[in-house]
């Protein structure tokens, strides 16, 4: 969101701050009753009698429990806030904080969910700073509560709330917490909800429960003891302050999905088929699923068949006998039984040579395994957990891949969608490496910008989970201290933004913008020496000096902000007064 820094409104008592008019999202909400569709922006929607809702609520409720049925209610409230997040960088570029993110309680009230007033707004998205107080009057959640159960103790807009949550959190790239203070179905004359970034709640894990699908996911230090893989989880919202390699995290329903079947196929020795692009996390899906599995005391061992030499293949995996081959100076025993009693991790297991497959595949079906060069038979009690990023249906059918390992492999099978298709879960993977990376390189890096978030959330993704990684990381090196990581900290490889921000176009049409990557930004699209369009390629190929190319940067940065020391600051990344002592260095 290109929205403008903080904003604080200051209301009185009984005062309400005025949203922006609507138009601009009512608009946007379209019915094509010849193709039976409606659609907000380019997302299909539906319209349900509330009675109905009712009905499924009672039902849910009587079937799961209380505390399921809100849970599950919350975090379908969660993932319907986190996709019109995304709506707001669309719509409302450019405008002051307020306004941009009163898209979500307007949608609120588009949609017919409940009416929306602010109470009070203290919004610093570069720093962090979240504090909101909203006014919800004659919610659909009370009304078919209150019809169905009657007046009670507790809140029950547990959609609305979950809404307010994943919405905010999307917005601001980093984790909020909305709870609901006061509820119509509790007797009060309207609902009254305030939100905190989820770390200034004391208690928050009463309320932060409810967006926990999966115990071992999200967990917190808070709730994680020492060397304890399977002590009490947290939920997606608890900011990590000393967060594990192996953590997982995640919000969106593909998430949550991968994470119900890791659950289901845990307490069994089924063997498990991860399957996902390069960089999705299957390892760490395989590791979480060792970890809540019965074998966890025992080994996890894990092997990228890719990174081994084709001829070394089955010495690694089955062992080798002394003698066996020059340069085997001493028995060795293989993967499968480093791994006894465990889990054997195989990685990219579709490059496998196809003496290698026969081995596996006897493996798997008798349980033995005999070392290069020996005679012997050893039995092996191993779980095999494989994965792979290459289609193994079509590889069978090309010949590389044996039909009947496939079959032996695929007995339970996990796909893990791409980052691109979860885009929930980037607010809490930024909050997640960003502690990360600052505790570890000792970078007190204060967060992201609006503009840097929008294009995170428009960013494709071909690296995935991986690449999300790697780029905070450099953010937080990059980044001025106690400053804020913008684009140009982070596409600093030619990447290229695919941005769905709407802009005039010369003939006057609305059409999608393209953004570019940070450098370019500044320096502007043709680059440096102009002649392969990448702005970082053409650095590399110029003649320009360090210092030089710094000139050329600060003097563009001050042009394209028309004088403006401030707002080149920002394009650059860095502060008001780190400029003007680096231009001041310059002239003198």
């Amino acid at each position: 969101m290109t929205t403008s820094g903080a904003e604080l409104l200051d209301l009185k008592d009984g005062d309400t701050e005025k949203f922006p008019e609507i138009d601009d999202l009512a608009s946007r909400l379209k019915f094509s009753p010849s193709t039976g569709h409606i659609w907000l922006d380019d997302r299909r929607m539906i319209l349900m009698h509330t009675p109905s809702i009712g009905a499924l609520r009672r039902e849910l409720i009587e079937t799961l429990g209380l505390e399921e049925a809100r849970a599950l209610l919350t975090r379908t409230g969660y993932a319907s806030g986190a996709s019109d997040a995304e709506l707001a960088a669309k719509v409302r570029a450019d405008m002051k904080v307020f306004d941009a993110f009163s898209v979500g309680p307007q949608l609120h009230a588009l949609e017919g969910i409940v009416k929306v007033e602010c109470q009070a707004f203290d919004v610093d998205v570069e720093r962090g700073k979240f504090y909101a107080e909203y006014l919800w009057f004659d919610s659909f959640e009370d009304e078919v509560h209150i019809n169905e159960f009657g007046i009670g103790a507790d809140p029950v807009c547990w959609m609305q709330i979950g809404y307010a949550t994943g919405y905010s959190t999307v917005f601001m790239g980093r984790p909020i917490l909305f709870r609901e203070v006061e509820c119509r179905s509790m007797g009060h004359q309207r609902c009254l909800i305030i939100g905190r970034p989820a770390e200034e709640w004391e208690d928050a894990e009463e309320d932060l429960k409810y967006f926990r699908a999966h115990a071992f996911a999200n967990r917190s230090p808070k709730t994680r003891k020492d060397g304890d893989a399977e002590s009490v989880p947290a939920t997606p919202q608890l900011a990590e302050q000393h967060p594990s390699r192996w953590d997982m995290v995640g919000a969106s329903a593909g998430f949550n999905v991968a994470c119900h079947m890791l659950e289901r196929v845990a307490g069994t020795d089924a063997t498990v088929l991860f399957l996902g692009e390069s960089g999705v996390g299957k390892e760490m899906f395989a590791r979480n699923l060792h970890r809540i599995s019965k074998r966890k005391d025992e080994p996890f061992i894990a092997v990228n068949c890719a990174a081994i030499p084709e001829n070394l293949v089955e010495a690694e995996l089955f062992g080798v006998e002394k003698g066996a081959f020059t340069g085997a100076t001493a028995s060795k025993p293989g993967r499968f039984e480093r791994a006894e009693g465990g889990t054997l991790f195989l990685d990219e297991v579709g490059t496998l040579a196809p003496s290698a497959q026969g081995k596996l595949l006897r493996a798997l079906q008798e349980g033995e395994v005999e070392r290069v060069g020996d005679t012997r038979v050893r039995s092996v009690d191993v779980r095999v957990v494989a994965a792979t990023n290459v289609d193994l249906k079509n590889a069978v059918k090309a010949g590389e891949f044996r039909e009947d390992l496939f079959f032996r492999l695929n007995v339970f099978p996990i796909h893990i969608l791409p980052l691109r298709e979860r885009k929930a879960d980037i607010p809490l993977l930024l909050n997640h490496f960003l502690n990360k990376f600052r505790r570890l390189h000792g970078q007190a890096v204060t967060g992201f910008s609006e503009r840097a978030i929008a294009a995170l959330l428009n960013y494709h993704w071909p690296g995935n989970i991986r690449e999300l990684e790697n780029m905070v990381e450099r953010g937080v090196i990059l980044a001025a201290s106690e400053g804020v990581i913008d684009i140009c900290h982070l596409f600093t490889s030619g990447e290229r933004i695919d941005s769905s921000i709407l802009a005039i176009s010369k003939t006057g049409s609305l059409d999608r913008s393209s953004e570019t990557s940070g450098l370019e930004a500044v320096l502007g699209a043709e680059g440096v020496a102009g002649s392969s369009g990448n702005v970082i390629d053409d650095i590399l190929q110029s003649d320009l000096r360090f210092d030089e190319l710094e000139d050329r940067l600060l003097n563009a940065a001050v042009d394209k902000a028309d004088g403006n020391l401030s707002e080149a600051a920002r394009l650059l990344g860095i502060t008001r007064p780190q400029l003007a002592y680096r231009l001041k260095k310059r002239q003198g």
